[in-house]
């Protein structure tokens, strides 16, 4: 199938699709209270990165000189696609404006309530006085526009007030910076017959006199803006420079990124908007989007929890690996037998425990792990400097374009360097996106002896405690072969290397996948039962969709779990009758990868760090594992199937992929508290 003759949905629609799956989250009334909140504010920090990343780039192709962009579109004109996505984020905004005003009455309903300045109890307005002079005014940030010699420079990550100071005929304007970083934004006032929570918004409000003692005015007006910028990295090409300061150069290019969205609270005068319109350079391709009061609902995704423990989900406790007990060591047990993490069903410590065994065993060599996204406290980090002062070889690959954890990044590798360990920092022209461990032993024998770890998600320990994701814990040499291959392209990545057992992007994914597929359409030709199944995050390479929609017309069954962006087009069965395929939103962001092809019978199981989008089959080190542990292989199958039978937070993709609610006969299934179960039956069986 003629790739530019596909029948596609496009990518941007089918995000914005999925962030509005997030916002039925913070609608649902069988979520706890303050979890539903915290959704609002997940939309909210997703809204601002589709901003930053995917708006960014349709405008500038819509500012490009070059008009034949259709193909990176499915098919739209730039100009024709940022219409019909502004509509879309500012339904979803509006939606989102109403049902945080649900949740305050939601609120008020368990003696909880949001106040602002207005009408404080004269105990409420000495705290709140307080709370400014002792906590808030040192950080503060006021900008005269009068006695400014140019416009200042907004962030995107932040918030700001614009003042409006009128005396007689005159007017001033200031922007004050709300501040952000150690404070939190909301703040807990001190219990009154019920529960208070005030704005940091709102104090500064109150204390505009304060702020503003110096100046005679007869009335003051003050309105939360919010600007987003492009946050496209822009490499130069200057051979002088090292990787790492082109990174740095383009970090701060980045902070002064075009902005993209403008959001203000919608009763701010017209007089102050035009000053900041005009100040910032706003054009008419830019959104201009009239909101509430408060801006950056990202931050309710810390909104306090000052009510009792049935507000928020019952926690899920991690369970223990019934092969990993505490006292016995994990190379040992990876001797016998492979083991698979299923985080955060099971604790992603594990992989840290492994880590810090390596740092201490004396018959460890070596240690090389490959790292895209960090926690700021990192103990992953801490076991690798460990493992190097013990004498260990450490080499660390740490990708310096992981997109906004670069600054991150580039403190990592500047710590593990001071150390005197060696960090590889990224592949030129690719993103080293593969999840990584290989560990080297010397066991007395010819050659040293292999353990790695090969997962889906990132060694990150914050976002191991909500991400699902799986991490293979194996000694194979068939596997551990392969995986060390894989590090020596990373370091020298103009030699190629065949792999028998691993795929491996850029060079060998695509045609893998392809040739599963194929297996699976040549057995529906000849009459066999034909089908595979794919947990996945995103799919919208275009490539492998014409070779979906080819299995599809062939008779193969294909049952997809896609989370976020899925660009197949479910309008004509011709294409994709055969195909079925549906999301889940809970309360952990599904990101596992895993998919597995019947092989007439003799079915074959793979995890993979790759979504099925052109950038991770083309343009990023990615690996894809087999898996042969045929306990592991049931254990991926349930789990499939569990997630497959949810009939509470399943949403199907359709033709307009409007998230309706998947409807299922038999008793409710909630996919991940049915998985919670599952993985402690397993414990019990041992």
């Amino acid at each position: 199938m003629n790739e530019k003759d596909l029948s596609l949905y496009n990518r941007d629609i089918s995000w914005l699709k999925f962030n509005a799956r997030v916002l039925q989250e913070a609608e649902d009334s069988s979520v706890p209270l303050i979890e539903r909140i915290r959704f609002l504010g997940i939309h909210s920090n997703n809204m601002d990165e589709f901003f930053r990343v995917r708006y960014s780039f349709v405008r500038r192709l819509q500012l490009s000189s070059d008009k034949n962009h259709e193909d990176n579109l499915e098919g739209h004109a730039p100009g024709e696609l940022l219409k019909r996505l502004s509509e879309l984020v500012n339904d979803q905004q509006q939606r989102g404006q109403e049902i945080y005003e649900d949740l305050k009455k939601e609120l008020a309903r368990v003696s909880i309530e949001i106040i602002s300045e207005d009408g404080l109890t004269q105990k409420q307005a000495h705290f709140v006085r307080d709370v400014y002079r002792n906590q808030v005014s040192p950080a503060l940030t006021n900008l005269m526009l009068s006695q400014a010699p140019e416009f200042p420079y907004l962030r995107d990550k932040g918030i700001y007030l614009a003042v409006r100071l009128i005396k007689g005929d005159n007017e001033q304007f200031s922007i004050i910076e709300v501040p952000s970083g150690a404070l939190n934004r909301f703040i807990t006032l001190p219990k009154y017959g019920k529960q208070y929570v005030m704005y940091l918004d709102d104090i500064l409000r109150y204390n505009l006199d304060s702020i503003f003692h110096i100046f005679k005015y007869d009335s003051i007006e003050a309105h939360t803006v919010k600007i987003t910028r492009d946050a496209e990295l822009t490499l130069d090409d200057d051979v002088s420079k090292s990787f790492m300061e082109k990174i740095q150069k383009g970090l701060m290019e980045r902070r002064e990124g075009d902005p993209v969205r403008f959001v203000y609270d919608r009763n701010i005068s017209d007089k102050t908007l035009n000053v900041l319109v005009d100040g910032l350079g706003i054009s008419e391709f830019d959104g201009l989007i009239a909101g509430g009061r408060y801006h950056n609902k990202k931050d309710l995704m810390r909104f306090p929890n000052v009510g009792d423990s049935s507000l928020e989900h019952e926690r899920l406790p991690a369970i223990p690996h019934p092969a990993l007990e505490e006292d016995r060591s994990i190379i040992e047990v990876l001797r016998k037998q492979d083991v698979l993490l299923f985080t955060p069903y099971h604790d992603f410590g594990k992989v840290i425990r492994l880590l810090r065994e390596a740092a201490i065993d004396p018959k460890v060599r070596v240690v090389k792990v490959t790292l895209y996204r960090l926690a700021s406290q990192s103990r992953i980090i801490s076991a690798l400097v460990n493992a190097a002062k013990n004498g260990k070889d450490v080499t660390v690959f740490i990708e310096l374009q992981a997109r906004f954890d670069e600054a991150n990044n580039i403190k990592w590798t500047n710590m593990l360097r001071a150390e005197g360990i060696k960090v590889v920092s990224g592949v030129p022209g690719l993103k080293v996106h593969s999840k990584l461990t290989l560990i080297r032993r010397d066991e007395g024998l010819e050659k040293l002896v292999d353990y790695c770890v090969v997962g889906t998600g990132n060694y990150h320990e914050g976002t191991a405690k909500v991400y699902t994701d799986y991490h293979l814990l194996t000694s194979q040499k068939r596997i551990t072969k392969e995986v060390r291959k894989v590090f020596t392209f990373i370091e020298s990545p103009y030699k190629q290397y065949n792999y028998k057992h691993l795929m491996v992007s850029p060079n060998s994914t695509r045609e893998g996948i392809y040739k599963l597929i194929d297996r699976e359409i040549a057995h529906a030709k000849s009459g066999q039962e034909a089908k595979f199944w794919v947990k996945i995050n995103s799919v919208s390479d275009h490539g492998m969709i014409a070779k979906l929609y080819e299995a599809s017309a062939a008779g193969v069954s294909i049952r997809m779990v896609v989370r976020g962006i899925n660009c197949i087009d479910f309008s004509d069965s011709t294409l994709s009758g055969n195909i079925e395929a549906v999301s889940i939103v809970d309360r952990f962001l599904e990101h596992t990868r895993a998919f597995c092809f019947y092989n007439a019978g003799q079915p074959e199981y793979f995890i993979s760090s790759a979504d099925w989008m052109t950038r991770n089959l083309n343009r990023r080190v990615e690996v894809t594992v087999p898996i042969y542990d045929e306990k592991i292989k049931r254990q991926l199958r349930d789990h499939f199937e569990i997630l497959w039978k949810d009939n509470t937070k399943s949403r199907l993709f359709d033709s307009n992929q409007s998230n309706a609610y998947r409807k299922l006969n038999g008793p409710k299934i909630r996919a991940q508290l049915d998985l919670h179960s599952y993985v402690k039956k397993q414990l019990l069986k041992g």
